[in-house]
């Protein structure tokens, strides 16, 4: 092969296929009609692999003995199996930077849109309500208040600097301290709840993380507090979340990600206190371009000989 072979499991860019094929041997395993035969094809010559996270199948790891690389075109990294990577010598590689300040403009977005009740509003002004019956009822305030932020990383940090243009007074809960960051630490994330009008939830995802916001922190936010979830939809307890919705104990939510994706509508039907949007936190042009254009770095890199531009931590 002329040009160094690769599997193409998925990308969240169109893009990213014709750029790959430009520059590699490509076994396309997400059109593939017969996808063994494409993997019994690619299993003696294929050391790289360029896939989304959300498209990452366990799998493929074992399908794949000359594996060494896997590319990851996101921030999250959960669902690989490290201890298996590790042990077999292969790479990871993310795009760590990339998806922060359009994931921390969603998260203000949805903020804004469940306080001010945007979406709500919008439906009301055309089903020709404000017609009929007049002016809407009153909603909150966003500056001035207090923001609690789950996971100060760097989409925390960039919320964080969001809110200080609304003058919010930011605080953050995680496994410790940071002692850079100029906000109050809390090391119990219920107590944060309890002082804060938003919550903004912005870490990592996985076991570590799964369901960190329950039902005594939602208890604890109150039922003029506001939650707000960009990180995965594992780290809120949706069945909670959904029953302090409907019963008043919690004012309102914004949400772009879910227990299970897609998001099944019914559990939300007739909650108009709640924001959601599809998991697309990173969804601009520009991010996915960069995104895709640092996992083509790191296959370039790797395929050189060089250090990896973006090797995740633990495999560091």
């Amino acid at each position: 092969m002329d040009k160094p072979p690769i599997l193409f499991v998925n990308s969240n860019w169109k893009p990213a296929l014709q750029a790959l094929q430009a520059r590699h041997t490509v076994f396309n395993y997400r059109d593939a009609e017969d996808r063994p035969a494409l993997l019994a094809r690619a299993a003696p010559v294929v050391r790289a692999l360029f896939t989304n996270e959300s498209s990452w199948e366990p799998s493929l790891m074992d399908a794949l003995p000359a594996l060494e690389l896997i590319v990851l075109v996101s921030n999250g990294y959960e669902n690989v199996d490290l201890a298996k990577a590790r042990a077999r010598g292969i790479r990871i590689t993310n795009t760590p930077d990339e998806t922060t300040g359009d994931v921390a403009d969603l998260a203000f977005a949805l903020m804004m849109a469940a306080a001010r009740r945007i979406t709500w509003a919008e439906r009301y002004v055309r089903s020709g309500d404000w017609q009929r019956i007049g002016r809407a009822p009153l909603t909150r305030r966003v500056h001035g208040r207090r923001l609690g932020i789950v996971g100060l990383g760097s989409i925390g940090h960039a919320l964080a600097r969001r809110a200080s243009g609304f003058d919010m007074a930011v605080s953050y809960h995680g496994p410790r301290r940071k002692a850079d960051a100029p906000y109050p630490y809390f090391a119990d994330l219920a107590a944060m709840a309890a002082e804060v009008d938003f919550l903004a939830v912005t870490c990592i995802g996985g076991p570590r993380t799964a369901s960190i916001v329950d039902a005594r922190v939602l208890e604890a936010l109150g039922p003029e507090g506001i939650v707000v979830n960009i990180a995965r939809g594992s780290c809120i307890d949706q069945g909670a979340l959904l029953a302090a919705l409907r019963d008043g104990r919690l004012g309102a939510a914004g949400l772009d990600v879910y227990s299970q994706e897609p998001a099944d509508p019914a559990p939300f039907e007739g909650l108009d206190n709640v924001v959601l949007t599809p998991h697309y936190g990173s969804g601009t042009d520009d991010t996915r371009r960069a995104m895709n254009e640092t996992g083509f770095r790191n296959l370039q890199a790797f395929f050189d000989g060089r250090p990896l531009p973006t090797l995740i931590p633990e495999l560091r």
